[in-house]
Order: structure tokens, then C-alpha cells, then sequence
């Protein structure tokens, strides 16, 4: 009796030995597995809903913004087609090329006031504010995230 726990506590660590090896050959999953439900025509229009209600954009300026995160959905689709097989990571740099591009577009189209409330969109964003994702992304996104 005096030595169960030694025992279980031993148990413990060979199994958890034996079970590292088989979890390091789970493969990890495609970005478009990890992406699918961020990139869908329904999340144009969620993000284009929340860019509205966060930057208070004008009648005309979510129309100019809608073909904008559209061009943006299209470009990722596009990239995770041609690499079906590719993961997150291998895909990231491209990924925040292509989010940056769509962030710079979005901008130019902003007031100052609209700039100013990005500003604070951003400073949410970096302090684990109420946009952040449950996920880490791969690499740093831009403060408009439009993935």
C-alpha cells in the first residue's frame, strides 16, 4: 500500500510516454480545414456588419468596403485551393499579405473620426479585447482583421 501512489504516479508517466509518440503523429489539420468556417460568404457580411457597427461606415462606404472583403475572401479561397494540402503556418505569410492589402484599401476609405475608432479597435484587439479569436492566429494579423 505504501507504495500505490509511487505506482500510479508511475502508471501515470508511462503512459503519457507512450501516448507522446502517437500525438506527435497527428497530423495537423489543412489550412483550409482550420479556415473553413472563418472564410464563408456569410462571414462577408458579418464582417462587413461589424466594421459597420465598429467604424461607423456610411450607407456608401459599406458599399465600397463589400467588393473589398469580397476580393479578400476570393484571394484566401484561391491560395487554399492551389495548396489543398498546406498547413496554417505554411500558408501565413501570404494569409497576412493578402489581409494587410485588404486593411490598406479599407483605411483609405475611412473619415479621421473612423481612423480614430480603429485606433481603438486596434488597442482592444492587442489587450485580449472582445474581437480577439478563441485560436491564436499563426502570425500577427492586421488591425482590421478581415480573415
Amino acid at each position: 500500500m505504501r507504495n500505490r501512489p509511487f505506482t500510479l504516479a508511475y502508471g501515470a508517466v508511462l503512459m503519457l510516454g507512450m501516448a507522446g509518440p502517437a500525438v506527435a503523429q497527428v497530423q495537423q489539420p489543412s489550412a483550409r480545414q482550420q479556415l473553413q468556417h472563418i472564410h464563408t460568404p456569410q462571414s462577408i457580411d458579418q464582417k462587413l456588419a461589424q466594421l459597420t457597427k465598429d467604424l461607423q461606415l456610411t450607407p456608401e462606404q459599406q458599399r465600397q468596403v463589400r467588393p473589398l472583403l469580397e476580393e479578400h475572401h476570393d484571394k484566401i479561397q484561391a491560395l487554399l485551393d492551389k495548396n489543398p494540402k498546406a498547413s496554417r503556418q505554411e500558408l501565413a505569410s501570404q494569409i497576412h499579405a493578402i489581409s494587410d492589402e485588404t486593411h490598406h484599401k479599407i483605411h483609405a476609405l475611412l473619415t479621421d473620426h473612423q481612423k480614430e475608432l480603429e485606433k481603438a479597435m486596434q488597442h482592444r484587439g492587442h489587450n485580449g479585447g472582445e474581437n480577439r479569436r478563441s485560436a491564436p492566429p499563426a502570425s500577427p494579423e492586421p488591425s482590421l482583421s478581415v480573415s
